[in-house]
């Protein structure tokens, strides 16, 4: 993850439009609304490599055009829409390129083999004096 907000700034567009809910008479009259569109195959951050597997994990997300588009209204302020929008597109695209760690394949422990066996003989043992016994002969 070898790049930043300014970085990614670059290779993304915007559309504005006029929004809904709060803000009164100026929701009439400000294009607060923000509809952030970016194109993994054009931008310039990413090997193709990593615009490969940004494609393959991102597929539900992307368009017909190939953009991964994010609609921003929760503020009344169109800068802080794309500043939201912007923090979306980050959180995704860091978390479609994070490859998790190969699991290194072990063996248990002798003490914890023997913690387990034990733990067993334990509950066995209070299982087998749970039996109701007949006294009577």
């Amino acid at each position: 993850m070898n790049f930043t907000k300014t970085d990614l700034q670059r290779d993304v567009h915007y559309k504005t439009s006029r929004s809904g809910g709060k803000g009164g008479q100026n929701v009439n009259k400000v294009s607060s609304k923000v509809e952030l569109l970016f194109s993994v195959n054009d931008s310039i951050l990413f090997n193709t490599d990593e615009k490969q597997l940004l494609l393959t994990r991102l597929q539900s997300r992307l368009s017909k055009e190939g953009f991964i588009q994010i609609i921003c209204d929760e503020e009344r302020s169109q800068y802080l829409n794309k500043e939201i929008a912007l923090e979306k597109l980050m959180e995704i695209l860091v978390r479609a390129l994070h490859v998790p760690k190969k699991r290194k394949v072990t063996k248990p422990s002798k003490s914890s083999i023997n913690a387990r066996l034990d733990n067993k003989r334990r509950s066995a043992l209070k299982k087998i004096n749970r039996i109701k016994r007949d006294f009577h002969d």
